[in-house]
């Protein structure tokens, strides 16, 4: 008999009964559930833990790279020019006098009636282009085109040298022109003319008299020096300096060291590291009042992080000279709550004025170890495959694993029970539904004999 028809034979809820039976068998799974919440939720904090490690690991890793402190930046005044260093430069201040800049040249043909009437004739024809320098470059022409079309072509063509469209001039007679501009600029680059080479004449020629416009070099002064450039971006006039000019004009260009980087890597490290102590005293707290305990209070993994941060940062490196050993050499300090605190004056002192001493106590040199490497080391270690996090994070898995199955085991145990339940239920169904029969039959019986009796 099925469980849905359990009682109907009785008339007990066997049903509800056997509900019950099944709540209480499943309460021996409650606290290997409670267990798997546990160790889901370590897992989780182990990897908030972990994720601050890296970025505090990453922010050691950036001052530990000597370029850092070998970058440069540039200032400029005036708005003829800016300008952009790269790791070839050298400090220095240079005095920029723009005359004239880089221009494309421009070009435009005679007119035609109708910009979508074919001109080209019936056969196909090469346009040619001549530029400043005396080169020349073709595109091909189909037959039958409209200005349209041959504006078409020339811009379909990466080899033109020129970009083309359609102006109308207005005059109201063969007004449709085709413009021509050099796509790059200069003098060498500047389209010169134009000509078509073709079994029949050429629709139209370049119009030179009045609307040719020819491209022109820049003009510029460096530190009383005139330079000329075929574009607007001048490289090389300065060793590893990129000019942009903009206008005419005057400006001043400054390349020193980029101590906004250094200062910002140095802040970013102690920034990251603070943020890691948040993360952990938010892992590790507890709240008297409410008694709420973090995910890991009391967890030995962060108790071992936190030592070996404490001893990275504290310990310093070997310095020679007059170089810097320790953290508060350079007015960075570690606090009593175990936070990082900079004294901006003397950091921003020994970025300006100590840059190489600085690079030395971070990046290390031929001979020694920088405070960077150290730290990048000793993260590192703690996040490797067999490290203290990495380690805490698989024993917690591991145990999430013989938990599931446990609890597996333990749910088709209580399945089993509550089919021998069901199994006695229909079976004592069945009973009381006889003894019911049995019963009734009888009270009928004995109501007859007692009509027959009450009749004679």
């Amino acid at each position: 008999m099925s469980i849905s028809s359990l009682g109907i034979g009785s008339g007990l809820d066997l049903n509800g009964l056997l509900d019950q039976l099944r709540s209480a068998e499943r309460e021996k799974l409650a606290p290997i559930e409670q267990q798997l919440e546990t160790e889901q939720t370590k897992i989780s904090a182990y990897g908030k833990l972990e994720g601050a490690l890296s970025e505090f690991q990453s922010s050691a890793s950036a001052l530990g790279d000597t370029s850092l402190y070998e970058s440069l930046s540039t200032n400029t005044s005036g708005e003829a020019v800016s300008a952009a260093a790269d790791e070839t430069a050298m400090p220095g201040s240079y005095n920029i006098d723009v005359t004239s800049l880089a221009t494309r040249g421009t070009l435009a043909s005679d007119g035609v009636d109708n910009a979508e009437d074919p001109i080209s004739g019936t056969d196909a024809q090469q346009m040619e282009f001549t530029f400043g320098d005396g080169s020349t470059r073709n595109v091909a022409i189909a037959a039958d085109s409209s200005l349209e079309d041959i504006r078409d072509a020339i811009n379909a063509d990466e080899n033109a040298g020129v970009n083309a469209t359609i102006i109308n001039d207005g005059s109201g007679t063969n007004e449709f022109r085709l413009a021509l501009s050099s796509r790059e600029t200069g003098a060498d680059a500047s389209i010169s003319s134009f000509s078509f080479d073709g079994a029949e004449p050429a629709p139209f020629t370049s119009d030179t008299d009045n609307t040719h416009q020819a491209g022109t070099d820049a003009s510029l002064d460096v530190n009383g020096i005139t330079i000329t450039s075929a574009n607007n971006q001048v490289e090389g006039a300065i060793q590893g300096v990129t000019l942009n000019l903009q206008s005419e004009g005057t400006g001043t260009v400054s390349v020193e060291q980029d101590t906004l980087a250094v200062r910002e890597a140095v802040t970013g490290f102690v920034d990251s590291y603070n943020s890691l102590k948040t993360s952990i005293g938010e892992l590790t707290s507890f709240n008297q009042e409410t008694g709420q305990a973090g995910e890991l209070n009391g967890d030995n993994t962060v108790r071992r992080v936190e030592s070996t941060l404490r001893s990275a940062l504290s310990g310093g490196v070997a310095a020679g000279g007059d170089g810097f050993s320790m953290l508060s050499d350079i007015g960075i300090s570690l606090e009593l709550d175990g936070t990082l605190s900079v004294d901006e004056g003397r950091l921003d002192d020994v970025i300006a004025n100590e840059q190489q001493a600085l690079s030395d106590f971070f990046a290390g040199g031929e001979n020694a170890t920088g405070l960077a490497e150290q730290i990048d080391t000793s993260v590192g270690q703690m996040l490797s495959s067999y490290g203290t996090v990495q380690g805490a994070i698989n024993g917690s898995e591991n145990r999430v694993e013989s938990l599931g199955d446990r609890y597996t085991r333990m749910e088709q145990s209580v399945e089993q029970t509550i089919g021998r339940y069901r199994e006695q239920f229909s079976q004592l169904d069945g009973m009381i539904a006889e003894m019911n029969q049995t019963s009734d039959y009888l009270t009928n019986q004995f109501a007859a004999l007692e009509s027959q009796m009450s009749a004679g």
